[in-house]
This record gives C-alpha cells, sequence and structure tokens, in this order.
C-alpha cells in the first residue's frame, strides 16, 4: 500500500467514528505500527485535515471537515452501481432517474485512468418480482413522514376486514414482495406495519405528531431490537 493510501484510508477510518479512536485501533485495522499512525496523524494535521486528540487519548475527525468525494476502489463503485440498481428497480420504478443520475455523476468525475471505467461488470441485479400495485403516490406518504404530519388510512388487513385510521407515519421499507410503512396507528395506540398496497385510501391530516419523529423510530428500533445504523427513508 503506498503511503498517499494509507492515509487517505485513514481518513476514511477516522471518518467512520463519531467518538475518538485510538492509535492502536486504527494501527490494526491498517496493518501498520502505532508509531505509524502518530507520524501520519501530525501529516495528515499539517496538510490541514481537521483532526483533534493526542497520544494515549484517541483521534476525531471533525464533521467539518470534507474528503475527495470520488477516491472510490473498484469493489466500492460496484457495490455502490450494485445498490443503485436495487434501488431503481423498486417502488415501481420512482428512483430509477435519480439513480441514474447519480451513477451519471459518479462516472463522470473519475480519473480518466480509473479501473472501473474498463471494468465489465460481473454481477447484476435481477429483475424483482411484480408487486401487488400501490394505490397511493409514495410520495404523498414520503411528504408527510418529512413534515411528521398524520394521516387518515382505510387499510384491508389480511382477514380482508376495513378499518379507518389515523397513523403516524414514520418509514417505509421496501421488500422485493411488497412495501411496508411503519407507523404509529392512534387505534391500535401502538406501532403498526401497513403494507402499501393494501392501503386503499390516504388522506394526509394537518396535525402534527404528539412526539417527534426521532423518540418514535428510537422507540421502534428498540421494541424491534434493530440496530440504531438501520434506517430506510
Amino acid at each position: 500500500m503506498s503511503r498517499s493510501q494509507r492515509l487517505f484510508d485513514l481518513l476514511q477510518l477516522l471518518r467512520c467514528h463519531k467518538f475518538p479512536v485510538s492509535a492502536e485501533n486504527l494501527a490494526g485495522k491498517l496493518g501498520v505500527s502505532v508509531r505509524t499512525i502518530y507520524r501520519d496523524i501530525a501529516t495528515l494535521q499539517l496538510q490541514g485535515a481537521d483532526i483533534e486528540g493526542e497520544s494515549g487519548l484517541g483521534y476525531i475527525l471533525k464533521p467539518s471537515f470534507d474528503l475527495p468525494p470520488m477516491m472510490f476502489t473498484v469493489e466500492e463503485l460496484e457495490a455502490l452501481r450494485l445498490g443503485a440498481e436495487w434501488v431503481a428497480k423498486q417502488a415501481n420504478g420512482e428512483f430509477s432517474e435519480a439513480v441514474s443520475n447519480a451513477l451519471a455523476k459518479i462516472s463522470a468525475v473519475l480519473p480518466s485512468g480509473h479501473q472501473a471505467k474498463y471494468n465489465e461488470d460481473i454481477v447484476r441485479v435481477a429483475s424483482i418480482i411484480n408487486i401487488p400495485q400501490v394505490m397511493v403516490e409514495l410520495s404523498e406518504i414520503k411528504q408527510a413522514i418529512k413534515k411528521e404530519y398524520k394521516a387518515e388510512i382505510i387499510y384491508i388487513d389480511a382477514k380482508k376486514h376495513t378499518s379507518t385510521r389515523v397513523i403516524w407515519p414514520m418509514l417505509i421499507g421496501l421488500f422485493d414482495q411488497y412495501h411496508v410503512l411503519v407507523a404509529w396507528c392512534e387505534t391500535r395506540q401502538g406501532f403498526r406495519n401497513f403494507r402499501l398496497d393494501r392501503i386503499k385510501a390516504w388522506q394526509q391530516v394537518e396535525q402534527k405528531y404528539q412526539r417527534s419523529r426521532h423518540d418514535l423510530l428510537s422507540e421502534w428500533q428498540a421494541l424491534e431490537q434493530i440496530s440504531h445504523k438501520f434506517y430506510s427513508y
């Protein structure tokens, strides 16, 4: 590994930590000595990287510091492409244009000699199965979630029972078979998952949740034993 690549990898490691990380930890991940980490940290600081900390206490990269955005490895670009292709084929193609634009921007700013420009993909995302038709516009649900507005829905459950409910929409999950809306249900006084294809009517209510979406998500994730790193919309 070249020194420039090691310095970049060190920055990436620091960027992944929200709290100070020890030189020993960094050295172990990069396969170098602790002394090398000390020297590299000093070099990065001289080059303008906003790194705080010192030996024995750990180091942290301030959030205000931006890394060059396109220093991806071929494997990282492959992962981004596969993820983008999967997203493009979800949600009735709602994100396909955004995906195409994003991939085009990445390709445009890659160095001319980057290996990814000449690699033929060897892994592809298969077409997803046909999911049940969704009657509600995904954009309306997303807008309600962003504004933390309630919604009144007409829902048909698995037993074909129809009910009208007021919910606090929180999160959309995209699955191969169907799409799910996670929400707090005022009728049931609890968190519920609603399949989007079973929502037959949607009306946004111009009324905010009684609690913040952040707090609701935290409580739901704790109940479901979901890692805090998991998020959809």
